[in-house]
């Protein structure tokens, strides 16, 4: 017993206990959103040896504190705006006006029919076109939504999951058109199939060709495109299924995992493609929890990489990610208040130091967002970059009892997942048995009967309601763009080689039935305005659709 510990006894009993019958808290318990205890406060429990072990310093591992020496101080966070709709015409528009206004990455939403890997003209793209991103179905579409973007000069992010290797196919293809050299080539694409199977749903294939698809895109991008990011390995989106901050982590990590063990069981050395890999995550709203949970995922990827997977290079060992705000934290009620809640959130992620960022707008619970409330949520980015001062020291709260506490505790706990993970078989058969999708229901359930029971407050929907009627201006996507759509495609069709066409799509067969490498045959079909919907059509036929199981 030490000195301090008799002295927190004292205080214990001489301090806190009559002032706690005068007043008492105002829960019997205090957690975070994943059920962590938050202490009333804590003292100092380290030496020297645990600060180097579990924080260490900037830039270096275990990556705690941050992946870069300087972090901000030397350069300021990638500003991206999530922007997409209607035709490509209207996207290039929103994309170039977010470029005057001072963002410094663009990152794309692609509608449903593009994101499943349907073309604008097939039956069942009808009513969806251009409703909840841009619509693009071939090169031509491309380049339009690329107009006057000299795409060697932006970084660019693409949410395309199921079809993520076609739609870089034609990010390559526009710029070899620019005459850019495609190894100069900056960005993202998302390329996360296991995260559509347990919590967003936009899957074409099964697992196995999916994989494929995924390493084959490792293994092109590491030889000619070896600045993109050829994976961003989504926890935003679990998250946004229910999950709690730890389940985030964990799940995102799990599947981390298995993108790993498949590249290295298809030849290819961890090394060589793990300083392409990239993560997504979301931040919500429990304020330091958020924080924490950033700094406990690049500790626990940094032991990933490096004790499991033995990652030579220290860069394999570094996590980097781009944070969105909750989405599913947006009311329609009293839909202001977004602003307030984005900006916590966008706090939280540069708190926790990510090195990129999209904050939602306004109005997204209502709509698609306007240009006045994307600049206002732009606006909140530059005024924590620029007025804040938060961006002026490295990891500003490390040294926290409270979020080391938390820190702690989100990795434990993450890890507890992945050792359960790992006794099942790994994140496939996770998935494969429900494991992973019905813990994040009965969280999403858990927390649903929060709010209604009135335990945790959503203000403006369970407390502080007020009459109103919601007067913000609003944005209309157009039937008619649908209809204009249809016709480009059938010009495309009617003026393109069609015997080069249907040669193309044989060999993209023939390929897709062995082994062969399938990207530089993308890119040749894209070039030859062959559509996405051609493709994936193709592959469909060779590998047929992805069926949930019935649990």
């Amino acid at each position: 017993m030490t000195k301090l510990d008799d002295e927190l006894r004292r205080w214990e009993e001489n301090t806190l206990q009559p002032t706690l019958k005068r007043f008492p808290e105002r829960k019997t318990q205090f957690t975070t959103s994943s059920g962590i205890p938050m202490p009333r406060f804590l003292i100092p429990a380290w030496d020297d040896k645990i600060y180097l072990e579990k924080l260490g310093f900037p830039g270096e591992a275990p990556f705690t504190r941050g992946i870069q020496p300087t972090m901000y101080r030397g350069r300021l966070w990638t500003m991206r705006q999530y922007a997409g709709y209607a035709t490509a015409e209207e996207s290039n528009r929103r994309y170039r006006y977010l470029l005057e206004q001072g963002q410094t990455g663009l990152s794309v939403a692609f509608d449903l029919p593009t994101q499943i890997g349907y073309d604008a003209d097939d039956p069942i793209a009808s009513g969806e076109v251009g409703k909840v991103g841009v619509s693009i179905s071939s090169l031509q579409d491309m380049e339009t939504l690329f107009r006057n973007i000299p795409l060697d000069k932006v970084s660019t992010s693409m949410t395309i999951n199921a079809p993520a290797a076609i739609l870089l196919a034609m990010y390559i293809a526009v710029a070899k058109k620019q005459g850019v050299e495609i190894r100069q080539l900056r960005g993202t694409i998302q390329n996360d199939i296991l995260k559509e199977y347990v919590a967003r749903g936009t899957y074409i294939f099964p697992p196995k060709p999916s994989m494929r698809l995924i390493t084959d895109i490792f293994r092109f991008c590491h030889h000619e495109v070896p600045h993109w990011n050829t994976i961003s390995i989504s926890g935003y989106h679990i998250r946004e299924a229910g999950s709690t901050a730890v389940q985030e982590v964990a799940f995102t990590l799990a599947h981390a995992i298995a993108y790993i063990e498949s590249a290295i069981q298809a030849g290819l050395n961890v090394d060589e493609f793990a300083d392409q890999i990239s993560f997504f995550f979301n931040a919500h709203n429990n304020f330091l929890e958020e924080i924490a949970k950033f700094r406990a995922a690049r500790r626990l990827y940094t032991k990933i990489m490096r004790d499991r997977f033995k990652a030579q290079n220290p860069r394999s060992w570094m996590l980097r990610f781009h944070t969105q705000t909750g989405g599913s934290t947006l009311t329609a009620q009293q839909p202001e208040n977004n602003i307030v809640r984005t900006t916590l959130q966008a706090l939280a992620a540069v708190l926790g130091g990510t090195q990129s960022l999209h904050t939602n707008s306004m109005d997204e619970a209502l709509w698609l967002p306007t240009e006045t409330s994307v600049r206002i949520a732009l606006r909140t980015q530059q005024i924590i970059a620029y007025e804040s001062g938060v961006a002026d020291t490295i990891d500003p709260l490390a040294g926290s009892y409270l979020i080391e506490y938390l820190t702690d505790e989100i990795e434990q706990r993450a890890q507890t997942y992945l050792d359960r993970i790992d006794a099942l078989g790994g994140a496939l058969v996770a998935i494969e048995q429900g494991f992973i999708q019905n813990e994040i229901q009965n969280a999403a359930y858990e927390a649903q009967m929060a709010i209604e029971r009135g335990e945790q407050i959503v203000v403006g929907v369970n407390r502080f309601q007020i009459d109103e009627k919601i007067e913000l201006e609003r944005l209309k996507v157009d039937p008619a763009i649908e209809v204009a759509q249809r016709q480009r495609l059938a010009a495309l069709r009617a003026r393109r080689d069609h015997a080069r066409v249907q040669e193309l799509l044989g060999q993209l067969e023939g390929v897709a039935r062995g082994d062969g490498a399938l990207m530089p045959l993308f890119i040749e079909c894209v070039e030859n305005d062959v559509t996405l919907g051609e493709i994936c059509n193709t592959l469909r036929r060779v590998w047929g659709e992805y069926q949930p199981p019935q649990f």
